[in-house]
């Protein structure tokens, strides 16, 4: 078909210019910090922390901080009152308005000159693979992206809404046809109404790549393999391609591929509110390529020394291999110095490619363990793996007050489709694991401190009703792996 023909040439074009910036990483950082402070001189932000005299990158870190969107809400309440020029040039074209934890709602601005990189990085993604694989057919079938309703509301003349919804409106011409769902079904609130409306809609289409949360695109393929009766790669024979961002996929991977009935290929992304940072560029190098020429420039601060009183802020070139680093971000949409919440590994310095590793705020530390988001995922991976179980969601949680003459522990809450045949083996599989990855948690079981973990079993459809009961079901939402407290298993209904 033409289309794959002309992808496959363009993928190679845009191959080439990726290579030229990604072989050039510091120097590439560099152009865009030079680029960021010049820009941004003559905006309210710019003056007071005296951008005009920035010349380094320790004339940064002197000049501007380190803050979280609580710290810098100052600034954006003013942009999203209307006023104009305060943390970049102009007004945003969009608010993507997100949940936060303390501040109730919270406005990123997406600008004039963010808004193409969260199109460009998206479709340069699924060029690489095209280019790596020479597979390229999927582009002439149907494509679904599971995504929040494109419908946007409007704050003093900035339209606002989810960022998937404002990516839907900068869906490509050539992809408009191709195009999964209709516009009236993507703009259904109701996530359990949207999905049955996408099974009918697609059911007999021919389906070629899917896109979305592994969480909420499993309960996509469960109502198609319900009605069909059928496995969803028999189902959608073409279907060779599955596109997913926001949480680790392979804790999922066993039921997808129990619910496909074969083995797809997979892209994995790392988008948000805040920018497009990386994609997986290879199907056979660990990590995602750092996006280094999309208007932001990252920082770091290692993760276990993040709450000192003054945490050490690091360029890209000083990052190690391996390392927890919470995720500092400047960008051309207007956030400065600004910590994301996401920490990340680094898999490569040549080129520098990153897996996400958790929350800075989300960890079990209650006895000095801090144990992370990645940790409990490949523990509970290589349980998974030995045993044949499948799981639906689990979260991670202390339990530090137990039964009068027991030892505190961790408690897992897990959610099966296919229970271990032994859950004390299972449960050894993960506590193992995990000793073997974290040296504190280590210390703590063998000295006798914490007793090994406990699993609880979440009745089928539990983390559905948890996150529907928050009015989170669908869309961009995801379950708090683990926690240092009980907040999110107290609400569980067991």
């Amino acid at each position: 078909m033409i289309k794959s023909l002309l992808s496959k040439i363009f993928a190679s074009i845009v191959k080439k210019q990726i290579d030229s910036w990604a072989k050039k990483p510091i120097e590439t950082q560099q152009k865009v910090f030079e680029k960021l402070i010049t820009d941004a001189q003559n905006t309210a932000f710019g003056k007071a922390h005296q951008f005009a005299e920035i010349k380094t990158y320790e004339d940064f870190v002197a000049r501007v901080p380190v803050r979280d969107y609580e710290a810098l809400r100052p600034y954006i309440d003013r942009v999203v009152e209307g006023e104009k020029n305060v943390l970049w040039r102009g007004k945003p074209l969009y608010f993507a308005k997100t949940s936060g934890t303390t501040s109730g709602a919270k406005y990123i601005p997406i600008t004039k000159d963010s808004m193409p990189h969260h199109i460009q990085n998206a479709r340069n993604a699924i060029l690489c693979y095209i280019h790596e694989t020479k597979k390229a057919d999927f582009v002439n079938g149907k494509m679904i992206f599971l995504q929040g309703s494109p419908i946007l509301s409007e704050k003093n003349g900035i339209k606002v809404g989810r960022l998937s919804g404002i990516v839907a409106h900068y869906v490509p011409a050539y992809l408009q046809r191709n195009r999964m769902p209709s516009y009236k079904t993507n703009c259904i609130e109701d996530w359990e109404t949207k999905v049955e409306a996408i099974v009918t809609e697609t059911f007999s289409q021919d389906m070629t790549l899917i896109s979305g949360i592994p969480s909420w695109v499993l309960m996509y393929f469960e109502r198609l393999y319900s009605r069909a009766g059928i496995k969803v790669g028999k189902l959608f024979p073409n279907f060779n391609l599955f596109i997913y961002g926001g949480v680790n996929y392979e804790p999922y991977r066993q039921k997808f591929e129990h619910l496909i009935g074969r083995k797809v290929d997979s892209i994995e992304l790392y988008p948000a509110s805040e920018g497009f940072f990386a994609y997986q560029d290879s199907q056979t190098e660990k990590g995602m390529l750092l996006q280094l020429n999309s208007g932001i420039f990252y920082e770091f601060i290692e993760a276990d020394s993040f709450f000192t009183e003054q945490p050490k802020r690091i360029p890209l070139k000083e990052v190690q291999l391996g390392v927890n680093y919470a995720l500092i971000i400047s960008t051309n949409a207007g956030l400065w110095g600004y910590n994301i919440g996401d920490t990340v590994q680094f898999t490569s310095l040549a080129p520098y490619r990153i897996v996400v590793t958790g929350r800075i705020k989300h960890f079990i530390s209650a006895f000095g363990e801090h144990v992370i988001a990645k940790e409990v995922e490949e523990a509970m991976q290589v349980a998974l793996e030995a045993t044949g179980a499948r799981i639906t969601e689990f979260t991670v949680a202390p339990q530090v007050n137990p039964a009068q003459g027991e030892l505190p522990y961790h408690e897992w809450f897990v959610e099966f489709e296919t229970m271990p045949k032994h859950m004390k083996t299972f449960a050894r599989l993960i506590d193992e694991a995990l000793q073997k990855q974290n040296m504190y948690y280590y210390d703590l079981i063998q000295g006798k401190v914490l007793q090994p973990l406990k699993i609880t079993k979440v009745p089928t459809g539990g983390f559905a009703a948890y996150m529907k009961a928050q009015g989170k079901l669908g869309g961009q939402n995801k379950i708090q792996r683990l926690a240092n407290d009980r907040s999110v298993v107290k609400q569980l209904k067991l």
